[in-house]
């Protein structure tokens, strides 16, 4: 839809960041456990299948390589702990 208009260099860079911004949300909801009246907790099964995740966006920036990533590690993690 959007390439009908034509975009102002300022919108099209914000717009760049939302992928960043909507998976950190993402990430950091699965991390992180909330605790009412307290600070909130770490899910460490959750943190411990990220890392896998998190090495291959460095290393390959494939989208399908690292939902896979994570697919397994989570269930890899989830057999494991």
């Amino acid at each position: 839809m959007l390439k009908k208009f034509a975009l102002s260099p300022t919108v099209i860079e914000f717009l760049g960041f939302f992928p960043i911004t909507s998976m950190a949300a993402l990430w950091f909801q699965q991390i992180f456990i909330q605790h009412l009246g307290e600070l909130p907790g770490i899910n460490y099964l959750n943190l411990c299948a990220s890392l896998p995740t998190i090495i291959s966006v460095i290393v390959s920036k494939n989208l399908l390589v690292i939902v896979t990533i994570r697919i397994i590690s989570a269930a890899l993690f989830n057999l494991i702990l």
